[in-house]
């Protein structure tokens, strides 16, 4: 069985800087690291290889400093690294992101199973797994947060959803997005790391990919991000006086004019 797992390389900070010249994120001088989700799913992927012989590989688009992210997966339990860049991605939308990794993923060759967390750290829309597997062709299962049983052509996992979870059966290969409640991440180990740096990882263009120009790219996103600002600062609040019953009743009428009640 072999397992594709897509990370995304995001930046390590809560503080946005907003670059109003580019209209875009400034992420100049950030650490970046792979998704907060995807580790899930890495992890995930690593365990059912321990379990089962399987192979995982894992794949990325994104410029020259995800080769870092892909060799961290390297050292967390992967078998195979793929890196997807060219200058003429930047700028793609989830779909057209979607796009690109499909074509990486067929170009791979035979798969079983395509695991993806649940949304990125940065962008957090949750449409790269499913859009992923529309390209690919695929079922997809979003929102899983177990994997009762996996063998040859099928799968079984439990989806989460607000009140509980459901189970869902299919075959594969399918595409699954998975949420933290899945796992315990693991850390890459010394060891791991020191071996992941000998590790030869491809890379390929959109020429590689035998792209179309047209779907990646700007010209390729049917989303785009009209503007950028900085979350407005926040009031420093209105203190309620008196007993603590006078300040239940002021605060609840207070919420209740503001009909939050």
């Amino acid at each position: 069985m072999r397992i594709v797992v897509s990370i995304k390389q995001v930046p390590e900070t809560t503080e946005v800087k907003i670059d109003p010249a580019k209209n875009s994120v400034d992420t100049e001088g950030l650490t970046r690291i792979i998704n907060p989700y995807d580790t899930y799913a890495l992890e995930e992927a690593v365990r059912i290889k321990e379990a089962s012989g399987a192979t995982v590989a894992v794949i990325s688009v994104g410029p020259e400093k995800v080769d870092e992210s892909l060799r961290e997966a390297l050292a967390m339990g992967a078998d195979e690294g793929f890196h997807l860049s060219d200058p003429a991605f930047e700028g793609s939308d989830p779909l057209a992101t979607a796009y690109i990794l499909a074509r990486g993923i067929e170009k791979l060759g035979p798969y079983d199973l395509v695991i993806c967390g649940r949304q990125a750290m940065d962008g957090a829309s949750g449409q790269v797994g499913p859009s992923l597997a529309e390209e690919l062709g695929l079922p997809c299962v979003t929102f899983v947060r177990k994997i009762e049983e996996l063998k040859e052509g099928y799968i079984r996992v439990q989806r989460m959803t607000d009140d509980g979870y459901e189970v869902v059966e299919g075959p594969l290969p399918m595409v699954i997005t998975v949420v933290k409640e899945i796992n315990e991440p693991r850390l890459a180990s010394l060891k791991g790391l020191m071996k992941a740096k000998r590790v030869t990882i491809p890379v390929w263009n959109a020429s590689d990919l035998g792209l179309d120009p047209a779907r990646y790219g700007p010209a390729g996103s049917p989303t785009s991000v009209a503007r950028l600002s900085p979350p407005p600062p926040r009031t420093g609040g209105e203190m309620i006086e008196g007993t603590p019953e006078e300040q239940v009743r002021i605060l609840v009428r207070k919420l209740r004019d503001a009909k939050v009640l």
